[in-house]
């Protein structure tokens, strides 16, 4: 007599796909994290179902699949546990907002943030209001929208305090800090990522670690820092990344990160062969970041004579922006084209 097979239990399931999130596998979590959605719904838990999903969807947007998290991420804000629950509602609405700016669809992501912002506002729950903030002044700094973005950095400042979790106050410090540098704040940049570093722990959390200094890079190259301290940022995303592991997109990001600290320090020979590789996986990134790499790639190009192949890389920059809806950066790159002598590579 064969023996019954046993289906595996809702908390088996649950732990295997926390297993495979915390070793970076994310596809097999998303994979996990959709079984024990199911074993949930079999078993008339909606809370469950909803958890997991939200696990899924978290799991699908570090796994690049943004189209399918911000779908999965829109139908747990609309669930019957999201309309009675303010905090459930925010957290997906937090959660959406993040997968359509990484897709590239910042008016859209900006209008999810919004949603968010204000749902919650009782201290248990602060930390699911500064996710919101954070996710809001992401939208508007990527859109352009600066003006905006300070005044809600400003608001998200009020909210830090003594009492706050580390990493929380981490993250609040760090994108207040992106934004002073897309403001050109560039010395208030610097003091908020300062103040980001003392608080986040390589030993708590090396990942956040590595992002942090990747990010934090980016923002001091983007401002045209190239010091030893933007150096050490790169040298530590690199190094924390090797160990702890990182997505193709991570990867990519901190590739340009060493690419643009090639050009400031002069060398755009050195920048141009990493850009030219870098750009070829364009189509893997969000819009927004695939027209800085072709921005840059058209300024290393000029600083080597090839000047045709730069006025090129520009209209892909700008076109890149436009997608994004970057549409103020879109039209920097398209100032960068104005009418000059013609020449040829």
């Amino acid at each position: 007599m064969r023996e019954k097979k046993v289906a595996p239990s809702y908390a088996a399931v649950e732990l295997e796909a926390r297993g495979h999130r915390a070793s970076h596998e994310f596809t097999k979590a998303a994979d996990g994290a959709r079984s024990a959605a199911d074993i949930a719904r079999g078993e008339g838990d909606s809370t469950g179902w909803w958890n997991m999903t939200f696990l899924q969807a978290e799991n699908l947007l570090d796994a690049g699949d943004f189209a399918e998290c911000t779908a999965l991420a829109r139908s747990l804000s609309e669930a019957s546990l999201a309309v009675g629950s303010p905090q459930h509602k925010a957290r997906a609405l937090i959660l959406m907002a993040n997968s359509l700016r990484s897709e590239g669809l910042l008016e859209l992501a900006t209008a999810a943030a919004a949603s968010a912002v204000g749902l919650v506002d009782d201290d248990a729950d602060m930390e699911i209001d500064v996710h919101a903030r954070q996710a809001l002044i992401a939208a508007f700094g990527e859109s352009g929208k600066l003006e905006e973005a300070w005044e809600e950095c400003l608001s998200l400042s009020e909210r830090i305090s003594d009492e706050m979790d580390d990493q929380l106050a981490g993250k609040a410090y760090w994108v207040i800090g992106n934004v002073a540098f897309l403001c050109d704040k560039v010395a208030e940049g610097l003091q908020y990522h300062e103040l980001a570093a003392e608080t986040f722990s390589p030993s708590r959390n090396l990942d956040v670690w590595a992002k942090f200094n990747k990010a934090s890079a980016a923002m001091r190259l983007a401002a045209e820092v190239a010091d030893a301290a933007t150096l050490r940022c790169i040298e530590r995303a690199e190094l924390a990344t090797d160990v702890v592991g990182g997505s193709e997109e991570e990867i990519l990001l901190l590739r340009l990160n060493r690419a643009h600290w090639n050009y400031l320090a002069g060398d755009a020979k050195a920048a141009l062969e990493l850009l030219d590789e870098i750009s070829g996986s364009a189509d893997q990134l969000p819009s927004q970041i695939a027209g800085e790499i072709f921005l840059l790639l058209a300024r290393a190009q000029a600083d080597t004579g090839s000047t045709q192949a730069a006025k090129e890389s520009l209209i892909e920059a700008a076109d890149r922006f436009d997608k994004a809806g970057a549409h103020q950066r879109a039209l920097q790159a398209r100032e960068m084209l104005a009418p000059g002598p013609d020449s040829e590579d």
